[in-house]
């Protein structure tokens, strides 16, 4: 009979567990030392390895030949705990024996010594599910067992345990399983199974599983039933789940506000079968995965994409506002959450594409709010919101090279690419007036020699640079907030720099960080290029914007100056006095 893969290929010792070293490394020392203790626990998201632990650590308790802290899997014992021969290990589902009479035959036969093994062992999977009686029965014994006892619970649900069991125990925490070690466990499984497997298609089913090696393995199982080169596609048809450039699509369409766009992409996939529940949920992970691209430093340790689907990722981020962001998601949830409850599946999803494709039906606060940070972006770029530049998605398929995405170039786009204000070099005193330079007169050209200007072409005049005017930009300036986690992130390129601008404040006027300081050493170390450079990439990796660098000047105050004879001359007036003032 066929065996499925995630039984096939349980680890048999704790260094074959895969992205648990918090658990594995502690058992191994316990084991190596001789200190083992009566009662552990085990808990975590399933498919962690909780069950997989705890039959590796009933094998090393009694295998007559352990290796430095993992079963030898060779001896008498340990071939006989693998095949159930040996009696003394016993699993038992708390999900179907969660009474006080099973709770009562575990305690009763602890009291035996055990048959073959050193050691008799009880795990008690879902150990959530039992009774109060059930957990009150077994206090007294899980707190002091026979010597030749341990116990073993793991649950998935951790706080529904009584807190006298939780005292009882020695507690490890199972994490979810990191992609990584997801997709090196998936290789080394295809590798032995005589198939191949794309990095691409790993990821995909990591992301799937979400965090669980069991769910990796199962979906797996079914990809090699089609065929043993698992590809991304494969992966896809065997979840069911809509491909990446059909999200594109869909959310591509939201953001041009194309309704039919929306409505007849959605009508496809009904046609292919695509289950809308999941599409949706996909759906807000595409639009999730826009949000962590808008709000962190570095997006790709949060979301799994290819490379392709990334740059396609931030082109679509760059047309959209955090809030209209956290708009659509909302409407999303709140979709996912009434499927299933009255109309169709596919008539909700529809309802939240026509929402997200024209936004003026829906007169929510939210809406609102998504509404007035994009008429906010448009004034900024100083664009109207009719003439908005479509943004164009390019379906990308296996045959033909991906070609690049067609994006037309906002004005405040532009700003963040190119910096329309010069350098902190240019903030610098005007130039002397023309009839200040001395004049130089040429010397005379000889009538049989060509000029100059006859053998060489005049070069193009260069563009002059817009001038900057120091007074609107040092009146504009407004504190940086950022600017004590900038210094604190200047630590990483220099520690010294980091010290010269400590306790210096700063100012933000448009592309321009304005830096004040007491001393002249800061701007000593801007001279620089290779600090000025440093500076800036630390400035860019907390705010995300390139800015220009210059010295802060505090703007004049003009005092009226006031006549003291006039002032004298009021305030007599404002007296009894008679005053005749005669010029």
């Amino acid at each position: 009979m066929y065996q499925v893969l995630y039984r096939k290929w349980r680890p048999q010792k704790f260094s074959d567990v895969s992205g648990q070293p918090q658990v594995t490394k502690t058992l191994e020392n316990e084991l190596k030392s001789g200190r083992l203790n009566h009662a552990y626990l085990f808990t975590g998201s399933r498919g962690t390895g909780k069950t997989t632990c705890a039959k590796i650590l009933a094998k090393a308790v009694n295998c007559l030949n352990l290796q430095d802290g993992n079963p030898c899997c060779e001896c008498e014992n340990c071939k006989g705990i693998d095949d159930g021969s040996i009696l003394d290990v016993v699993e038992m589902d708390a999900a179907s024996n969660r009474g006080i009479d099973d709770i009562r035959a575990v305690i009763d036969e602890a009291q035996f010594r055990p048959a073959r093994a050193k050691y008799r062992v009880y795990i008690i999977d879902e150990v959530h599910m039992l009774t109060d009686q059930a957990f009150n029965a077994l206090l007294k014994t899980l707190e002091e067992p026979p010597e030749h006892v341990v116990f073993i619970l793991a649950t998935t649900e951790v706080h529904k345990l009584p807190t006298t069991i939780l005292s009882r125990c020695q507690r490890f925490d199972f994490n979810r399983i990191s992609p990584e070690d997801i997709k090196n466990r998936l290789k080394f499984v295809a590798e032995n199974e005589g198939a191949s497997i794309e990095d691409d298609a790993a990821y995909l089913i990591a992301a799937i599983a979400d965090g669980a090696m069991r769910d990796a393995l199962s979906l797996m199982d079914r990809c090699l039933g089609t065929s043993t080169n698992i590809t991304t596609e494969i992966v896809r048809n065997s979840a069911g789940l809509a491909r990446k450039d059909y999200l594109f699509e869909l959310s591509t369409a939201c953001i041009n506000k194309n309704t039919a766009k929306a409505l007849d992409v959605l009508s496809r996939l009904h046609r292919e079968s695509k289950d809308m529940a999941r599409l949706c949920d996909e759906l807000l992970d595409h639009f999730r995965s826009l949000m962590m691209i808008k709000c962190t430093r570095n997006p790709q340790t949060h979301i799994i994409m290819s490379a392709d689907e990334f740059e396609m990722a931030q082109t679509q981020a760059d047309y959209l506002t955090l809030g209209e962001i956290v708009y659509i998601m909302d409407v999303l949830q709140n979709t996912y959450q009434r499927m299933g409850k009255g109309n169709s599946n596919k008539t909700e999803l529809e309802m939240a594409l026509v929402k997200l494709s024209a936004p003026e039906l829906e007169g929510t606060n939210d809406a609102l709010v998504a509404r007035v940070s994009a008429l906010e972006k448009a004034l900024k770029s100083g664009v109207a919101v009719t003439n908005t530049p479509e943004l164009k998605t390019v379906v990308k398929t296996q045959e033909e090279k991906p070609e690049p995405v067609e994006v037309k170039e906002t004005p405040q786009e532009a700003e963040t690419v190119k910096e329309s204000i010069p350098d902190e070099k240019e903030i610098l005193p005007p130039p002397p007036a023309m009839a200040d330079i001395p004049k130089v007169e040429a010397a005379p050209v000889p009538e049989d020699e060509p000029t100059k200007a006859e053998t060489v072409k005049a070069e193009p005049p260069k563009p002059k640079r817009p001038s900057v005017d120091l007074e609107a930009l040092y009146n504009n300036a407004k504190p940086f907030r950022q600017w004590p986690e900038v210094v604190e992130n200047i630590k990483r390129y220099s520690k010294g720099i980091a010290a010269a601008f400590s306790g210096t404040n700063a100012y933000e006027s448009g592309n321009y960080l304005l830096i004040d300081a007491d001393s002249d050493i800061p701007f000593r170390l801007l001279k620089e290029s290779s600090q000025r450079s440093n500076l800036k990439k630390a400035v860019q990796e907390i705010t995300g914007k390139a800015y220009s660098l210059g010295p802060y000047r505090k703007p004049e105050v003009k005092e009226d100056k006031k006549d003291p004879l006039t002032d004298l001359i009021n305030s007599l007036k404002e007296s009894d006095i008679d005053l005749k003032v005669e010029n």
